[in-house]
């Protein structure tokens, strides 16, 4: 079982920018990866996802434009820049790895791996 691990979160004012890590236990090229957010009393919502290789990348509408999602293989590392930030981004962020053959995935279900969480806090 890969063990995933988010760094990167913390607080920043609105329009500000933050990059979240999340590093890998073991072999993960071979599987679309992504990330999600959940705040208090809600699902645990899609933002991104990437494709093994890096070269797919989807994202949810609305971080379309202001995240930007990527992968080291190498480093086994997985990131999400965010800019642009505003208040309805604060959540705790999840990286997730996807069962193996679900390109297409995103809904959480499609995901068999996660990290612990990192909490990320937009003030206005």
């Amino acid at each position: 079982q890969v063990q995933l691990v988010e760094s990167g979160g913390g607080l920043v004012q609105a329009g500000g920018s933050l990059r979240l890590s999340c590093v890998a236990s073991g072999r993960t090229f071979s599987s679309t990866m992504g990330w999600f957010r959940q705040t208090p009393g809600k699902e645990r919502e899609f933002v991104a996802r990437l494709s093994p290789s890096g070269g797919m990348k989807y994202y949810a509408d609305s971080v379309e434009g202001r995240f930007t999602i990527s992968r080291d293989n190498a480093k086994n590392t997985m990131y999400l820049q965010m800019n642009s930030l505003k208040p309805e981004d604060t959540a705790v962020y999840y990286c997730a790895l996807a069962i193996r053959g679900y390109y297409s995935a995103n809904r959480a279900a499609d995901f068999n791996s996660w990290g612990q969480g990192t909490q990320v806090t937009v003030s206005s």
